[in-house]
């Protein structure tokens, strides 16, 4: 549990009203699953994360970057640390010709249909993804295609000791689903995207294409994280799935998604405990059948 000496430091740090204890984390994903964080904290701007790592780190209290939780299933006894919240404030988006600057806590969505209206293409594919642009530069978002790693060119993160860096598309060493951020202890604060001029209704039509595909072949309408595992080389998860005879496979009120074997979702008060026992049975049985070990894309938090 966090000490109140720390809480009344925070306050040094973060308007009171931006700090929330207990907090429970359903509330902050898409899984709609978790149990409280011991304190949430909304961060306003650069300086203010900068500050709070560097007490953070002194005091040597845990602490995770939370943006849409998207991407996250968190435990049922919650977190033990102070979650960082990126998404609620940090999100502005600015347009410079064919470049756009966006901070990390903007929706993809968004400044996706920001290029849009400025006329400029390359984003399209970005259009449907749930996350934010912090999280979707860490973990080299994409779909259809398209994805993070073709139209980004510089990523500015704050470091865990409260400097501030940059990265340019070489080091961020892209790769599927990964990049030099993922496993690392820099925070993103704003990427920077370089696009092409295109016509405003092509892309809009690009655009209402992929989303007709997302509703077709997706669960959109379950909470969930999206693709649980990540494609194992020279395979399709959901299909693995699918074909060891998962389709609909329900613990609790987690199931293997009826439309897309690669989502899990929540159809129904599911806890994490029950995603886990959903996740292992899947593992099993695709491990047994075609002998393939599934790598989770999505972050289990606890």
């Amino acid at each position: 549990m966090i000490s109140e000496a720390v809480i009344e430091a925070l306050k040094g740090y973060v308007p009171e009203e931006n700090i929330f204890l207990n907090e429970p984390m359903a509330g902050h994903t898409t899984f709609r699953i978790g149990g409280p964080a011991d304190c949430l904290l909304q961060i306003e701007n650069e300086e203010q994360l900068k500050k709070v790592l560097r007490y953070l780190i002194l005091v040597e209290e845990p602490y995770f970057v939370l943006g849409n939780g998207s991407n996250l299933l968190v435990s049922d006894h919650g977190y033990h640390g102070v979650i960082l919240q990126i998404g609620r404030k940090m999100n502005g988006i600015q347009v410079d010709g064919c470049q756009i600057t966006a901070q990390a806590g903007a929706p993809l969505s968004l400044v996706a249909k920001t290029a849009q209206e400025h006329g400029l293409a390359g984003l399209e594919f970005a259009s449907g993804i749930p996350g934010t642009v912090g999280g979707g530069v860490v973990m080299n978002a994409g779909a259809y295609d398209g994805e993070m790693s073709q139209v980004v060119t510089q990523v500015g993160v704050v470091s865990r000791e409260g400097e501030s860096m940059e990265f340019d598309n070489s080091t961020m060493e892209f790769g599927y689903r990964t990049s030099a951020l993922r496993n690392n202890s820099f925070t993103v604060t704003s990427v920077t995207f370089r696009l092409k001029p295109g016509e405003k209704d092509r892309i809009q039509a690009r655009m209402d294409e992929l989303m007709a595909k997302r509703k077709e072949k997706q669960p959109l309408e379950y909470p969930s994280a999206g693709s649980v595992f990540k494609r194992p080389e020279g395979y399709f998860a959901g299909k693995l799935i699918m074909d060891a005879g998962m389709r609909g496979y329900q613990t609790g009120g987690a199931r293997v998604s009826d439309k897309h074997c690669g989502f899990i979702v929540n159809a129904g008060n599911a806890t994490a405990q029950d995603v886990l026992d959903v996740i292992c049975e899947i593992r099993e049985r695709v491990k047994e059948r075609f002998g393939v070990d599934l790598e989770l894309e999505i972050i289990y938090l606890e």
